[in-house]
């Protein structure tokens, strides 16, 4: 993967989970994503839809720290969260057994009446809770709807997080996950 492009997205990344914008993220900031997503969407995070999402996140958090051999309670500064990520997820085995299900949590609480389809309305509440400007999350939608239906299914979603955080082709439209990767799109 060319390493400029996988460092953007995981800044990317990194500046989702940092909410606070202290320069380092902590379990906490992960699992406050979590909550931003679940309080988006109204759910309880002790439903079994909220225990899926905060159990994955946990899980995501656990395996970023195995992958830097420290424990759960220390921070983690962008520089070794590239590092923790590629090492765990993007070329490590961590990815399928660990951050798929996360990738699915947040897609399945995307679908509020579990028919499948995920609509503009409800992607906008996802990216609302990663912070992504209002004005690119109509866009990211309709680069993903490569079909042009008006709806991406939870399947597609869930590919486009794999594209976003494993691909290395700079035009897949899983890159638009969260917007343009470059502002002027």
């Amino acid at each position: 993967m060319a390493i400029d492009l996988l460092n953007h997205k995981l800044d990317r990344a990194f500046d989702h989970i940092d909410a606070s914008g202290n320069g380092v993220v902590e379990r906490e900031d992960l699992l406050g994503l979590g909550a931003r997503i679940l309080v988006g969407f109204g759910e309880s995070p002790t439903s079994v839809t909220g225990a899926s999402l905060v159990d994955s996140f946990d899980g995501v958090w656990s395996a970023l720290a195995q992958a830097l051999q420290r424990d759960g309670d220390s921070g983690i500064a962008r520089p070794d969260f590239r590092t923790a990520m590629t090492a765990a997820f993007v070329t490590g085995d961590r990815y399928d057994p660990v951050f798929r299900p996360a990738t699915v949590a947040v897609a399945e609480l995307c679908d509020g009446d579990r028919d499948g389809e995920i609509f503009p309305g409800e992607f906008r509440t996802m990216l609302s809770a990663f912070g992504v400007a209002y004005d690119d999350v109509d866009e990211a939608f309709d680069r993903l709807d490569r079909a042009g239906r008006g709806t991406l299914t939870v399947a597609e979603l869930v590919t486009a997080a794999s594209d976003y955080y494993r691909g290395d082709d700079p035009n897949a439209a899983g890159n638009w996950l969260f917007g343009p990767l470059v502002a002027g799109r």
